[in-house]
């Protein structure tokens, strides 16, 4: 038995990532459909030794389709999401648009898979530097309650599409051939630089990308009230993202225990090699499906604090892999 599925944002960075992660996993696939903006449509895209073409949105676009994975934006999911789910699909949605609806369940599938049950034809996917962080933390809250949370992030071109990864690619070279270079995709010069998260900037000076982190894990983690800061940048680094995490736990088990907990725990890789100085490093998670973590150490500056660091491809767990999974745990539960 196979799903009737469709990818809505066939040839964008994410929709590239979801259908070679369909086809590596196996994901039970008895037809395809790809659509995209006007302008790729006509492509020919091979999936499963298959040539597919990819065809503009409609509305009526979903007729048949199952499974419906969206990666085309928050205005795009707005509009054509509810008609996929009035048609019969279930959606999986990558943008922003009902991340935080509360009818609408935000799932990382190894920390809150359970809420999937409630599903009304929609399910979130969450934003891609709070999937990473929430996976760094997860094997520390099944040893203890997480007081507080302060996290950095490192954000990789990836996060702001392919054409910020050619951005990157492109100003790179001009840099070094001493060739004037006028950014086009991202605001500031993006070759050996970094700058605050492109992302707009609220009244209390948080951006965009910030306040999803924080307003996201505490929905995904049940806890309204879990004091969280973050701080977003935007680095010089095709793909993966990169965070400083800093936790205040309500007891902080001896580092054996912890390192213990993060070897068990499945989509997570520890690497905390201090006599080597080898730790989490963003051209290490590219490619990777787990989430690595390290620089596990006390922080003095928390009452029993940890610090720690990780990394993790943000076009994998943190956006395609992750909604892959979620089709998979709807696949087995409706065996």
């Amino acid at each position: 038995m196979g799903y009737r599925v469709a990818i809505v944002g066939a040839t964008g960075a994410v929709g590239t990532e979801l259908l070679q992660i369909l086809e590596q996993r196996r994901f039970p696939v008895s037809s395809l459909r790809l659509f995209a903006s006007e302008r790729s449509a006509g492509k020919q895209v091979r999936f499963c030794g298959e040539e597919l073409m990819v065809e503009p949105l409609r509305a009526d676009a979903f007729r048949g389709v199952e499974l419906a994975f969206f990666s085309a934006g928050a205005a795009r999911s707005r509009e054509f999401a509810p008609q996929a789910v009035q048609a019969g699909a279930v959606v999986i949605d990558n943008s922003s648009a009902f991340r935080l609806e509360p009818d609408v369940p935000l799932v990382i599938p190894e920390i809150n898979g359970d809420t999937l049950e409630n599903h009304r034809g929609i399910i979130a996917n969450p934003n891609c530097s709070t999937i990473i962080l929430l996976m760094a933390l997860a094997p520390l809250r099944q040893l203890t309650r997480i007081r507080r949370i302060l996290v950095s992030t490192y954000q990789a071109a990836s996060g702001a599409g392919a054409q910020a990864m050619q951005e990157l690619l492109d100003s790179t070279r001009a840099y070094l051939q001493g060739e004037p270079f006028e950014p086009r995709v991202l605001p500031y010069p993006y070759a050996f630089n970094l700058f605050s998260h492109n992302s707009p900037v609220g009244a209390d000076g948080y951006n965009e990308e910030e306040r999803k982190i924080v307003l996201e894990s505490r929905k995904i983690l049940g806890e309204p009230e879990l004091a969280i800061s973050a701080t977003c940048v935007r680095v010089p680094v095709l793909r993966a993202h990169s965070e400083s995490i800093h936790v205040e736990l309500e007891h902080r088990p001896p580092l054996e225990a912890i390192r213990a907990a993060y070897r068990a725990f499945a989509g997570v890789k520890l690497v905390d090699d201090r006599e080597r100085n080898h730790f989490p490093m963003p051209i290490e998670a590219t490619g990777c499906d787990e989430v690595l973590v390290g620089r596990l150490r006390e922080d003095t500056a928390l009452p029993n604090g940890l610090a720690l660091f990780a990394c993790g491809d943000q076009l994998r767990k943190g956006a395609a892999l992750n909604a892959v999974q979620i089709a998979e745990r709807i696949a087995d539960s409706s065996v």
